[in-house]
């Protein structure tokens, strides 16, 4: 099953709903209309039947933690689709989950080898192959399907990275890989975006990235839950700016494994349902790879076979912060005291 989150206006304002994407159809079934009208069939009052389908449908990632059920109740829904559904051309995506956390990680040699070569101009680091490391980010600033994503004006580089974002479907701590697989609920398109001179400047601070990273995240378009999915391995992916075709691409070559880079994820912290884990970018997935980078106005279109194309529009204009440091005095100059 593919799931997605969509807005819709309300009376009170903007509504976001959990559904289910029909790509072949040209449908999405909002799901918690739909299961309350499945339920009333059964013989469920009105007033009942949305009080249930709320509490299991109001919320992504709340659904996600009721585990198994959630799926089961999502197909359940599926025999009113025909009576709350939506064209799937005319709705407004939002990111298909808001993750209690985003965890990016770093596992493709081909990425690594070209990130390094091209922006830090050194080799990789030996501790990228002593462990799957990953950051985390900033969950204010998740953008899905059709957003527009800002271009701060304080960068000259800004940059897409085509991932697989591992969508965790229950709790658990201190996994073993394979244990760790077993957590995922499915998975979703992972955009990191990146600017790529602000990374440079922020990195020699040592305490991960900022700014360059957290200015936005793409999530989506949908999931597709892990029962569809053979394996992750293999899957094509092509990233396309301005209907260009920039570079194809693959799942493969990793340095870790899906599952130990989840497992690595659940040690000591632990996981929850909902989060987002990054795959790390595929090889040739990013603009910096390729020497190239994003422009204002720039539509990125990136796909993954099993899921989809998450599609955005860069800003037309860049947006400028309130405020911005002033660099101080560095007390380290040759000659100072």
């Amino acid at each position: 099953m593919k799931l997605g989150r969509i807005a819709v206006t309300s009376p009170d304002g903007e509504q976001i709903r959990v559904v289910a994407v029909e790509p072949d159809a040209g449908r999405v079934i909002d799901l918690k209309k739909a299961f309350a009208l499945s339920l009333q069939r059964r013989g469920a009052t009105v007033d009942g039947s949305r009080h249930v389908a709320h509490a299991l449908f109001g919320d992504m990632t709340q659904g996600i933690a009721t585990g198994d059920f959630f799926l089961d109740a999502a197909h359940d829904a599926l025999v009113a689709a025909d009576d709350a559904s939506f064209d799937i051309d005319e709705v407004s995506w939002r990111a298909a989950i808001k993750p209690p956390v985003i965890r990016d990680a770093l596992t493709f040699n081909g990425h690594i080898k070209n990130f390094f070569g091209n922006v830090m101009k050194s080799k990789p680091t030996r501790a990228v192959y002593e462990r799957p490391g990953y950051f985390k980010g900033t969950t204010s600033t998740i953008y899905g399907h059709g957003e527009t994503i800002p271009y701060p004006a304080f960068s000259a580089q800004l940059d897409y990275e085509l991932e697989i974002g591992y969508v965790i479907g229950k709790p658990g701590r201190n996994l073993t890989p394979d244990q760790a697989w077993g957590k995922v609920f499915g998975i979703t398109i992972f955009n990191d975006w990146s600017l790529r001179d602000v990374q440079k400047l922020e990195s020699p601070i040592g305490m991960g990235a900022q700014h360059s990273k957290d200015f936005a995240y793409g999530i989506g378009p949908w999931i597709t839950t892990i029962d569809e999915i053979e394996s992750v391995i293999g899957l094509k992916g092509q990233v396309r700016v301005n209907g260009e075709v920039w570079s194809d691409t693959k799942v493969d070559d990793f340095i870790w494994t899906p599952g130990e880079t989840v497992a690595y994820a659940s040690e000591l912290n632990g996981l929850q349902a909902g989060d987002v884990i990054g795959s790390g970018t595929m090889a040739f997935g990013a603009g910096v790879e390729l020497g190239r980078f994003v422009a204002p106005g720039d539509v990125v279109e990136l796909e993954l076979e099993g899921v989809g194309t998450l599609r955005n529009q860069i800003a037309a204009e860049k947006e400028s912060p309130a405020w911005w440091p002033t660099p101080q005095p560095y007390p380290f100059e040759e000659g100072q005291a």
